[in-house]
């Protein structure tokens, strides 16, 4: 394929509003359904006599499914446009919302959520890896820190939505308000957003089965290890199978001659413990999220809608902190606003697990549910600028499906091990059986915060130095991403060591 003339990829070049609004929505349409879904978790427990453990896979089929695609996806767009591919992913989204909605038992549910996950994996990573390829260089850190700000907005009204769905219909409706948002942003993608391609090479097959079956099985043996017993052979046996299949993977990336997870991308330092800072990320906050989101509803009585209005301290910072964050990173440097979120996510669920009782006034959690979004702001738009800083366009898309793989992972690990001490504990969705078995769970997710936070201080600064100007060698880099040939990996963002 020739590589593309400077006039040519200006032809293509969209107004920056309608690439960010192109490469965000689906974002925002995936990222909202995650939080509408947490937030329905009660009602479905009451309405399909779901199960804890059933309750824990509505979320983790999503997730699983997700992190088990998500590498081929963006294998795929590299191979057959990073466009095509998300609008595919878009539309299996709207499928897999479909067939939630039309759900009459929890088996059909958890499978109808796995769909989803296939979806999203075409939609989250190539998301960011467009936006970044779509608009010019000086205004990249704008762009991200917008595309941040639309995921907070989507976390913000995630259990707003879902509330005022479920008090005025029913829970169907969360899944189908994404019908008419696919069917708006697929043509939108088509239209406004560039085809590009990375390096066409084959697909790594063995790689995505070996890596799915791995983490399947470690996520299946914690969820199963309080009925079965953490000492029993079918428990050790899953633990044990799924170590043996993700060591699998590792080896096998270093042999394929296309690896789904290129290992020499972990050479670079910022993104290698920024994978590690996501996936802590993720554990500590959304498998706390998880427990929080219930404890609104079975212990302080509070109706969906109720409780998303009482979390909206938290949900509604990263709308309007994200998008200052991500136009700060460059002159502050990642690693302060990093460290300094993670420390504040980590110090907000200590208070909550400290103050939480049977008995709690409300405008007790005011103060660290602020304090929570705030942190959850400052680590969005600036790990997105993190990750990408010193790679060349031509590998965004994978190091996009990297990362969004592993904060996946983080989000269903964390879900599962939070509840597997919740429920250990003796909890119970129960008033009276609850806090008790809440509160160290939520006490784990604040330790891997702040275990995160000392991660983070190893990050290169992230300051944008003078060398970030757009120079011949980075103009060339950049065109030959847009052509799909292999450049030197050049910085989107120089940090400063």
């Amino acid at each position: 394929m020739s590589a593309a003339t400077p006039a040519a990829v200006a032809r293509r070049t969209r107004p920056f509003a309608l690439i960010v609004a192109a490469a965000s929505l689906p974002m925002f349409m995936a990222t909202l359904d995650n939080l509408v879904m947490t937030n329905a978790l009660p009602v479905l427990h009451s309405e399909m006599g779901a199960s804890v453990e059933e309750l824990q896979w509505f979320v983790n089929a999503y997730t699983l499914a997700f992190a088990g695609s998500i590498l081929i996806a963006s294998a795929l767009g590299d191979r057959f446009g990073r466009r095509t591919v998300f609008a595919i992913g878009i539309a299996v989204f709207g499928a897999g919302s479909i067939l939630a909605a039309l759900s009459t038992d929890p088996g059909q549910l958890i499978a109808a959520r796995a769909v989803q996950g296939v979806g999203g994996a075409g939609v989250m990573p190539l998301s960011l890896a467009l936006l970044s390829g779509a608009v010019p260089k000086e205004r990249r850190p704008l762009a991200i820190g917008i595309w941040g700000g639309v995921s907070g907005l989507g976390v913000a009204v995630g259990p707003l939505v879902g509330g005022a769905i479920m008090e005025g219909w029913n829970w169907q409706a969360i899944f189908w308000i994404n019908v008419p948002v696919a069917l708006f942003a697929i043509p939108l993608a088509l239209v406004v957003l560039n085809n590009d391609f990375g390096a066409r090479s084959r697909i790594d097959v063995p790689g995505a089965v070996l890596a799915a079956a791995g983490v399947l099985a470690l996520v299946h043996a914690i969820v199963r290890g309080n009925d079965d017993g953490w000492d029993s052979l079918g428990v050790i046996a899953e633990i044990a199978l799924g170590a043996v299949l993700v060591a699998g993977f590792l080896l096998w990336q270093l042999r394929a001659k296309a690896p789904l997870v290129p290992l020499r991308l972990f050479r670079d330092r910022s993104f290698s413990i920024t994978n590690i800072v996501g996936f802590a990320f993720s554990f500590g906050t959304f498998g706390a999220v998880f427990i929080l989101i219930q404890y609104l509803q079975v212990v302080q009585g509070s109706s969906p809608l109720e409780a998303a209005v009482q979390t909206t301290p938290w949900t509604l910072a990263p709308m309007f902190i994200a998008p200052i964050a991500g136009i700060l990173a460059p002159r502050v440097g990642t690693r302060i606003l990093l460290v300094l979120g993670l420390a504040l996510q980590g110090a907000a669920l200590t208070w909550i697990a400290a103050v939480m009782s049977t008995d709690l006034d409300y405008p007790t959690l005011i103060a660290p549910f602020v304090m929570a979004g705030v942190g959850m702001a400052l680590v969005f738009a600036p790990s997105a600028t993190a990750l990408l800083a010193t790679l060349g366009l031509i590998d965004h898309a994978k190091a996009s499906g990297v990362n969004s793989t592993v904060r996946e992972l983080g989000v269903a690990l964390g879900t599962a091990v939070m509840t597997a001490i919740f429920v250990g504990a003796g909890g119970e969705l129960l008033p009276d059986m609850y806090v008790d078995a809440a509160r160290p769970a939520v006490f784990t997710g604040a330790a891997v915060l702040f275990a995160a936070t000392v991660v983070a201080l190893w990050l290169p600064s992230g300051k944008a130095t003078p060398v970030d100007a757009a120079t011949p060698k980075t103009a060339a880099a950049d065109a030959g991403a847009a052509a799909g040939s292999e450049p030197a990996a050049e910085p989107a963002l120089a940090p400063t060591a």
